[in-house]
């Protein structure tokens, strides 16, 4: 990285979109791309910022029908090198920050921007991709009825037996 800091930008091959989509479990990744930038702050700091462009086709949560996702997303991550991490004095557990803009520990003096990228991409990604019109009722098995309409099924229930042994007198007592 130059003094004025740099500008990337990241267009994958086919094949590395096919091992995006499989390392985070999309049915496919037809388009996608990202421009980054990275520069140096005063006091050492690294800012790393971006836009990610592209489309992921996940499985439906309910139906499994493909879904699509259009991406277009920014993101800002500042990196501060020699950065100890917080520790609870009690437990010695790393305590994080909760600021949103808190600087992240970079160790040595390289960042691998196609992770950070693969990263934030994973982020963007929808966890619960839904079908629109899909709902929960429609996958659900129907509920069956004992040849009685209007009746539910009786259901004997898991500890049935054990409340006929509460019930029982105990002998020597």
């Amino acid at each position: 990285m130059g003094p004025s800091g740099t500008a990337l930008e990241i267009a994958p091959s086919d094949s590395e979109r096919a091992a995006l989509a499989k390392r985070f479990g999309f049915l496919s990744l037809p388009v996608f791309s990202a421009r980054v930038t990275v520069d140096r702050l005063v006091g050492g700091q690294i800012v790393v910022e971006g836009r990610l462009r592209g489309r992921i086709v996940q499985a439906c949560v309910l139906t499994l029908e493909p879904v699509n996702q259009d991406l277009d997303e920014t993101f800002r991550i500042v990196f501060k090198p020699d950065m100890a991490d917080d520790r609870d004095p009690e437990s010695g557990e790393a305590v994080l920050n909760s600021q949103a803009d808190a600087p992240e520990p970079l160790t040595g003096n390289m960042l691998d921007i196609g992770e950070i990228v693969a990263e934030q991409l994973s982020l963007a990604a929808d966890p619960y991709p839904r079908r629109p019109g899909a709902k929960l009722e429609d996958v659900l098995p129907k509920p069956r009825h004992g040849g009685r309409k209007g009746q539910p099924e009786q259901r004997r229930h898991p500890f049935a037996g054990l409340a006929a042994l509460r019930d029982k007198p105990r002998r020597g007592r």
